[in-house]
Parts: structure tokens; C-alpha cells; sequence
């Protein structure tokens, strides 16, 4: 690194962790949860604000360099890694292994049928869209998986900011997020087989064979963890607990990642395994998760927009699509999870709330589209399309999960599961009944 790479690093750091955190701020006091504005501080950062009004400083911040880019978006890579590893951590496996259906019923759902109308929107989209590299089937897969997936950083990030990641309701989204998006990372390895001309059916056998072999050792490797964890916790101070936990984070997502997974895969594993953690092990991460949430998330989620140009939609047409896009993208993502939670006997209210919480697409996507531009798959303007959703989604997520999750009756383990991330945030847990104040 040379010295002004350095400099622009550090600066790059800052302002993205200063303008998110502030936005982040100015949400929450306006009634949004904190990923809001920290995914908006980006677009401010970016072309469509910064790069208007002062074109010269915009270039200077943040070049056309590849190299510099590299070097914020290893940091970035490194807090989502953990911060998704830490959010999975609060997943009730007991309550998730007692529904299985309710599970399956709403993951399958919320999956197919947006995927099956994101493929026949991508079909029917105008092919000054697509991009350089792309035909209209890797097209059409591409736009599938940004319908498809959900977000669970900003899912797990939403129902921290609002309060309800305790809930049975924020237990099953996050849970049905996980299997949506290792389905959508198998069928974005497909799209990157079709751009480069490589898809086989042995391509496809062998993705499935990966995910099961990488399964197996994760499970195999839990009570290594579980003891690793229990030795650390004699030793003085909260370190060796964090550096285990950090080490196994990192290293599951390099295994997933080796064996042509998405490392984030990795990471939400580990965080399975680490799922009611004894609460010295809950108290002594406690300020890995406050650097992780008040530090890594917001440079992630600022760093997210910096790609998008929203001018693009000044366009008739390509403002056109990016409607179709929002809608398709918005009622078919409500409908499946809708539908799955019916079907896996859930309320109505239960229903709608999950189609609240998956609607959010947030980074993912934009790393999703982020790859689509990368191997040539969608143009710039599509991807700038596909960005908007993902704000816009993660946008709308707050106020309908507020809406919806008022009318959810509390159960009893609910209470009891808010003690138990309480612990994690290193603070009393608020008691169940306001009389007892």
C-alpha cells in the first residue's frame, strides 16, 4: 500500500462510518430501525449524491481503482462474516426442530414463487439491460435470485433494532432466510457456470454434494466447539471466548467458501452451533457484538450503496422497469411467505408478518447483483434497479413488521428467550410483567 492508499482507507473508513452511524441515528428518531439510514448513508456517499453535487471530491474519495476498492470491501467482508455469525446465533434451533413443517412449508414458499417470477420477468425485460457477457436464460436466472433471496443481516439487524428478534415470528424469518439464500448462493453458481460456458449436470450434482459433505462436518465439529468454549470461559476476561468465536467464524466460512459455497454460509453455521450458549459464554461476547453492530454493520451497509447511480432512472424506460422490478419483487415475496405460513398452520397476522421480515432483501441483494455486474450478467442500469429494491425493501420491512407483530399474542418462551439475548447484550433483561416495576 502506498501512502495514499492508505490515507484514502482510512478516510474511506471513517466516512462511511461516520455518515452511516449518523444516519443510522436520524432513522431510529424518525420510528425506522438503524439499518435504514445506514444502508441510505451509502446512496449519499455515492454517485447519486456526493458524485452531483461535487464531482471532483466524489473522485478523489472514492476512485476507479481496484485495488483501493479491494482493500474496504476485505473489511466489509470481514464485519458481515461476523455479524452474520453472531445474529444466527440467536436462532431457537428447539423451537425451530418442534416446526419443522411450519420451517420447510414457509422456506419452500417464500423461495419458488418469487423465483419463478423473477425468471419470467427477467425474460421479459428489455435486453438493453442485460449485460455484456449474458444471454437471456443466465439473465433471467439472475433476476430469480434477486427476487428470491432475503437479507439475514439486515433481517437480524431489523428485528434487533425494533425488539423482536426473541419472537417466534423473528425465530422462523431468520430460519427461512437461511434456507432461501443457500438455495439462491447454489443457483448463483449456476448463473457464473452459464456466463463462463462451463454448466453440466455433474455442475449442479456437485454444488448439492458440497453442501451436504460441508453439513456433515459442521455438525461433526459442535461439541469440539461447545468444549473449546467451556475452556475459555476459566480463563480471565472475555478474549479467549472471543478469539475462538471469531476463529471458527472465519475459518467455517473459508471451508464453505473452498468448497464453492458462499462464505456467508460459513458463518451462519457457526452461529447455529454457537445457538443457547450458557450465559457466561452469552456475557463474555457481549462486546463482540457491540463493536460488530455499532462498528462492522454500518461500514457494510454504507459500503453496500456506494455502487449505485440513481440518475439512471431518469430514464422513462428503465424507470418502467425498476416499477415492474419493485412490485413483482414486493407482492410475490409476501405471497409465498403468505401462502407458506397458512400452510405451515400460522395466523393470518403470523403470515403477513413474515412476509414483512423476508421482504427484505437488503445487502444480499446488493451483493447478488454486485456479482451480476462483475461476470457481465446485468448492466449498470439493471443493477442500480436491483439496489433500489434492496432499499426500498429493507425500507418498507420496519414499519410492516411494527404494524403486523402488534397483532401477535407474546407467548411465554418468548419472554424467556429475551432473557436469553439480554445476556448477550450484557445487560438485565427487562421483566416480563410492567407491574413488577
Amino acid at each position: 500500500m502506498s501512502e495514499h492508499q492508505t490515507l484514502l482507507f482510512l478516510l474511506q473508513l471513517a466516512s462511511l462510518l461516520l455518515v452511516g452511524t449518523g444516519m443510522g441515528q436520524l432513522a431510529r428518531r424518525v420510528g425506522l430501525p438503524g439499518v435504514v439510514g445506514e444502508l441510505f448513508s451509502g446512496v449519499v456517499l455515492g454517485p447519486t449524491v456526493l458524485g452531483h453535487l461535487s464531482p471532483d471530491m466524489y473522485a478523489w474519495m472514492w476512485p476507479a481503482d481496484s485495488s483501493q476498492t479491494r482493500l474496504l470491501e476485505a473489511v466489509s467482508t470481514f464485519g458481515v462474516l461476523l455479524f452474520i455469525g453472531l445474529s444466527s446465533a440467536h436462532l431457537d434451533l428447539r423451537m425451530l426442530r418442534r416446526r419443522p413443517r411450519t420451517v420447510l412449508s414457509i422456506s419452500i414458499a417464500a423461495l419458488v414463487l418469487p423465483l419463478g417470477l423473477g425468471v419470467a420477468t427477467g425474460l421479459l425485460l428489455p435486453g438493453s439491460l442485460l449485460g455484456p457477457h449474458a444471454d437471456r436464460s443466465s439473465f433471467a436466472l439472475l433476476i430469480g435470485v434477486v427476487m428470491g433471496v432475503s437479507a439475514i443481516p439486515v433481517i437480524a439487524k431489523t428485528l434487533t433494532d425494533l425488539g423482536m428478534l426473541h419472537r417466534d415470528i423473528g425465530q422462523l424469518t431468520l430460519a427461512a432466510a437461511a434456507g432461501e439464500d443457500v438455495v439462491a448462493w447454489i443457483l448463483l453458481s449456476l448463473v457464473s457456470a452459464m456466463t463462463a460456458g462451463a454448466l453440466k449436470a455433474g455442475h449442479i450434482v456437485s454444488s448439492v454434494a458440497h453442501l451436504l459433505l460441508f453439513l456433515a462436518v459442521v455438525i461433526a465439529a459442535r461439541p469440539l466447539l461447545r468444549r473449546a468454549l467451556g475452556r475459555a470461559e476459566k480463563a480471565e476476561g472475555s478474549g479467549p471466548v472471543i478469539a475462538i468465536t471469531v476463529v471458527a467464524i472465519l475459518a467455517a466460512s473459508a471451508g464453505s467458501q473452498s468448497l464453492g459455497l458462499e462464505s456467508a454460509l460459513g458463518a451462519f453455521a457457526v452461529g447455529c452451533l454457537l445457538s443457547s450458549p450458557s450465559r457466561e459464554t452469552a456475557a463474555r461476547l457481549a462486546p463482540l457484538r457491540t463493536v460488530t453492530l455499532s462498528v462492522f454493520a454500518p461500514v457494510f451497509l454504507a459500503g453496500a450503496g456506494l455502487k449505485v447511480d440513481l440518475s439512471v432512472l431518469g430514464d422513462p424506460g428503465t424507470l418502467a422497469a425498476a416499477v415492474v422490478v419493485l412490485l413483482l419483487a414486493v407482492g410475490g415475496k409476501f405471497a409465498g411467505a403468505y401462502l407458506g405460513a397458512r400452510f405451515g398452520r400460522l395466523t393470518h397476522w403470523e403470515g403477513l408478518a413474515l412476509g414483512s421480515g423476508l421482504n427484505a432483501r437488503g445487502a444480499v441483494e446488493v451483493v447478488v447483483a454486485s456479482i451480476g455486474l462483475r461476470l457481465g450478467v446485468v448492466s449498470p442500469a439493471m443493477y442500480s434497479i436491483i439496489v433500489l429494491v434492496a432499499v426500498l425493501t429493507s425500507v418498507m420491512a420496519a414499519p410492516t413488521l411494527r404494524w403486523t407483530m402488534a397483532k401477535v399474542e407474546h407467548r411465554s418462551e418468548e419472554h424467556l428467550r429475551a432473557a436469553e439475548l439480554a445476556a448477550w447484550a450484557d445487560r438485565p433483561s427487562a421483566p416480563a410483567d410492567p407491574a413488577q416495576n
